[in-house]
């Protein structure tokens, strides 16, 4: 039979292997943060989360139906620096908070699933995000204590207390989302007026202009028709592919500027499928005028790949993972400045290896310190092909957008071929963290 535990109250683990559960009625996740004795983090390898699910004694496993992740915890793997394991709960709807459903509960239990302590978290009102329970060392062995600890300013007020660096000036909050205006509609061509035959008696008047105005010296009047020509489009008015189909055609030596909204079928000239791919992607701070002249901010913007299944993150590659865990993903390494022409960061993607349940890989480029792209120009996302280093298609950003990320593209299968569509939706979202429960709208496809 488990103890209860009240807020603040602790009590021994004789076990090495133990389990952190919790029950509650909202979506959330569960993880976990490794701290030394001063409370900080050594390294981002000591936050456990469900895109980082392994870290030193720790790992997320499956939760019982319709509850987060729990965590598994191998108390002997744990380094001797790490001081304290703090589990945490995260809503998934950061605007939501505990005090709208029952209070959340956690309970410990050893590596057969026999239940040890049991601590419901009461007092919870404005907070998303609360330090559940923490495991930490004392005289040797492992006890467990009941924190409860909220964090109403949510995700940012929670790194930076476990030692992530931010701006000292807090950023100001993002303005209310205005949602974009509807994409205009697909362009059509000016089409010629029926031809209509000259009246039979018909004479042109004279120019209402007297000064006589030669032709160019290339054109030569034609006759009157006695047929309509059959109509030719100019070629000033060619009706691009994407308005005729919805899709881009890829021609070697001819990159496409993509529009956003518009796709790209993921097939090379000669109807030969794309294998490698290569998305390279850019972007540059604005300048600002000071008392000592110009001055260019550090802006670290990272890019990730986030691998998805139907409607479900299944894995990721940023920064903090450069590989994805089946191999077919691979970031380049970080930039943390965007200085430097050409690509700031590089994805590679071999198709070939995706596992079948993935359905979408879809691109983000978020910002670490909180600067919103406001502050950010030439953001860009191009296409190239792995294998012969040429670049297909190319989308650009305009500045100005009030986010802290920013969803570039997606790739995507339909009936067992690839396709890419330029997105550039905003999203307030500082790592793939806080980008992941507001990805869903994007793995519905057209």
């Amino acid at each position: 039979m488990s103890a209860p535990l009240t807020k603040g109250q602790n009590g021994p683990i004789a076990v090495n292997d133990v389990v952190v559960s919790v029950q509650l009625t909202a979506p959330a996740d569960l993880s976990a943060l490794l701290v030394k004795e001063n409370g900080k983090v050594r390294s981002d390898a000591d936050f456990v989360f469900f895109n980082q699910p392994t870290g030193p004694g720790v790992r997320l496993q499956p939760g019982a139906p319709g509850q987060p992740a729990s965590l598994a915890i191998s108390l002997n793997q744990v380094p001797a620096d790490i001081d304290q394991i703090r589990a945490v709960i995260t809503l998934e709807d950061a605007s939501s908070s505990f005090g709208r459903s029952a209070p959340p509960s956690a309970r410990v239990s050893d590596g057969a699933g026999n239940a040890l302590y049991d601590y419901r978290i009461d007092g919870l009102t404005t907070e998303s995000i609360v330090i559940a329970i923490e495991l930490y060392r004392r005289g040797g062995a492992w006890k467990v204590r009941a924190v409860g600890q909220g964090y109403a300013g949510g995700f940012a007020a929670l790194v930076t207390d476990h030692g992530v660096s931010v701006d000292d000036a807090p950023a100001p909050p993002p303005p209310a989302y205005t949602p974009p205006p509807p994409a205009p509609p697909a362009y059509t061509p000016p089409q010629p007026p029926a031809y209509q035959p000259p009246p039979p008696a018909y004479n042109a008047p004279p120019p209402p202009n007297p000064v006589y105005v030669p032709p160019p010296p290339a054109y030569q009047q034609p006759p009157p028709p006695q047929q309509p020509p059959a109509y030719q489009q100019p070629p000033a008015q060619q009706q691009p592919p994407a308005a005729r189909s919805g899709e881009v055609n890829l021609q070697k030596g001819r990159p496409v500027s993509l529009q956003k909204g518009q796709k790209v079928t993921l097939r090379k000239e000669g109807n030969v499928a794309l294998t490698l791919l290569t998305m390279g992607l850019g972007w540059d701070p604005v300048k600002t005028k000071g008392m000592f002249g110009n001055r260019t901010p550090d802006i670290d913007l990272d890019a990730s790949a986030v691998l998805c299944a139907d409607d479900r993150i299944v894995d990721v590659a940023y920064y903090g993972q450069l590989t994805s865990k089946d191999g077919s993903v691979r970031h380049q390494g970080d930039n943390l400045t965007g200085a430097g022409e050409g690509d700031d960061e590089v994805i590679l993607i071999d198709l070939t290896r995706v596992p079948a349940h993935v359905s979408t890989i879809i691109l983000i480029v978020t910002s670490y310190k909180g600067q919103t792209f406001e502050q950010v120009q030439n953001a860009f996302c191009r296409l190239v092909d792995g294998t012969t280093n040429s670049e297909l298609a190319r989308y650009t950003l305009g500045g100005g957008m009030p986010f802290t990320g920013i969803v570039m593209t997606k790739i995507y299968r339909v009936g067992g071929e690839w396709k890419l569509q330029a997105i550039g939706e905003g999203m307030q979202a500082k790592h793939p963290g806080e980008a992941a429960p507001q990805l869903g709208r994007f793995l519905q496809h057209t």
